[in-house]
């Protein structure tokens, strides 16, 4: 649990590192129970004859019912804070396995990936806030951790999905309610601090929310850094909707070996969203994002046209260095809008999802109507746009 005692007027906290620790896994479990969607797109596609439209249209409805939603759940619980509203999004995202399990029609589906994506609008901005509570001052290392549970859960589903459904089928989906009930049980545990650690802090003065640079720049770099994010979430969704179907269509593996595949690239996106958050914290948000965004750039380009064995290379590649940008993106942001949190994590987690169903939604039409492969020799470029780090400022008191 963490302390809080006065020092010279100021707050000092020590890192509650159970509390982030029991965050990173409940994001963990959620995160597994969301990715079992994509990781089941072979699946469904033949029990319902789904066009690439339609499955694009499934990650749209899931991701973008998230995006509409986590900036509201932010600015909402920034004002008044609901701790047991984390339980709570873990029953939606119960309730979303069980819809998708026993669905009958495409319709089904669709409700089915929009109560996932309540619960992911709910669980991430509160469960983000209480990271950064947690932290003892260590934002990057709490909010990379944080991460890190939910890149392990969705690099996890695949493998559940590829061992499990696919050889027993949907309905198998219902078992999974298991992961569901812990993670609620561990979560009202959490909210249980929550409560505590806010009775505790009651009587404090609130944060400053001064920007620590003139309003216009802080607007065009929260631009700058929604850019950076959507650009990100763009290309990842092109590799986790579709990778599948890539490497099944380019070089005719296993609908099981594509799966290991993924599996590759998601859990190199946990490592580097691990590592990036320390790093972060040691030399500074800034340095993190220019090396993420700009050092993908020559793989992402030569992916397209490389053999299986390169892919393999190229995807794990391709997975850490790019995905050890987001925490650093988020803590950048927390301290450009001070005691915006949960806005700010909303935002940023919500557009993640938000502009990742839109492009893969667009990218089902192209792959419709140009294939598979035209779809990621186009992506390939997408990183490019990560040439606007260039116009990140320093913060004042920053390395």
């Amino acid at each position: 649990m963490a302390s809080v005692a006065a020092t010279g007027g100021h707050d000092v906290q020590r890192t509650a590192y159970s509390i982030i620790v029991a965050a990173s896994f409940c994001h963990m479990l959620n995160d597994i129970m969301q990715s079992l969607l994509t990781s089941l797109y072979p699946l469904l596609k033949a029990n319902y004859a789904l066009d690439f439209v339609q499955i694009g249209l499934l990650t749209f409805a899931f991701q973008v019912t998230a995006s509409l939603l986590q900036p509201a759940v932010g600015v909402v619980t920034d004002r008044w804070p609901m701790p047991f509203s984390l339980p709570a999004a873990m029953l939606s995202t119960c309730a979303g396995l069980l819809t998708l399990a026993y669905a009958h029609e495409f319709y089904v589906l669709i409700i089915g990936a929009c109560l996932i994506g309540i619960g992911s609008a709910i669980f991430h901005p509160e469960a983000s806030r209480v990271a950064r509570l947690a932290s003892g001052g260590r934002h990057g290392f709490a909010q990379s951790l944080f991460q890190v549970g939910g890149n392990t859960g969705t690099a996890i589903g695949p493998l559940l999905a590829a061992f499990i459904v696919i050889p027993r089928g949907q309905t198998s989906l219902s078992a999974f309610t298991v992961i569901a009930l812990v993670g609620f049980a561990v979560l009202s545990w959490v909210s249980v601090w929550y409560t505590r650690h806010r009775r505790s802090t009651a009587g404090r003065a609130p944060a400053s929310r001064a920007l620590p640079l003139p309003r216009n720049k802080v607007l065009m770099t929260l631009v700058v850094l929604v850019v950076l994010t959507a650009t990100k979430n763009a290309y990842l969704a092109s590799l986790s909707s579709y990778f599948t179907f890539f490497t099944i269509e380019k070089f005719g593996v296993s609908v099981q070996d594509a799966q290991l595949l993924l599996f590759l690239f998601l859990g190199a996106s946990a490592a580097g969203v691990f590592l990036g958050g320390p790093i972060g914290d040691r030399f500074g948000a800034r340095i993190v994002i220019w090396f993420s965004i700009l050092g993908v750039i020559p793989f992402a380009l030569l992916l397209p046209y490389a053999n299986l064995f390169w892919t393999s290379v190229l995807v794990v590649l391709i997975g850490f260095i790019f995905s050890s940008a987001f925490s650093a993106i988020v803590v950048f942001a927390q301290e450009l809008v001070p005691g915006r949190v949960g806005l700010i994590a909303g935002m940023f987690f919500g557009f993640a999802f938000g502009f990742g169903g839109i492009g893969a939604a667009v990218l089902g039409v192209f792959a419709d109507r140009e294939g598979i492969e035209f779809v990621y020799r186009i992506c390939s470029y997408l990183p490019l746009l990560g040439l606007l780090t260039i116009l990140l400022p320093r913060l004042p008191g920053h390395r």
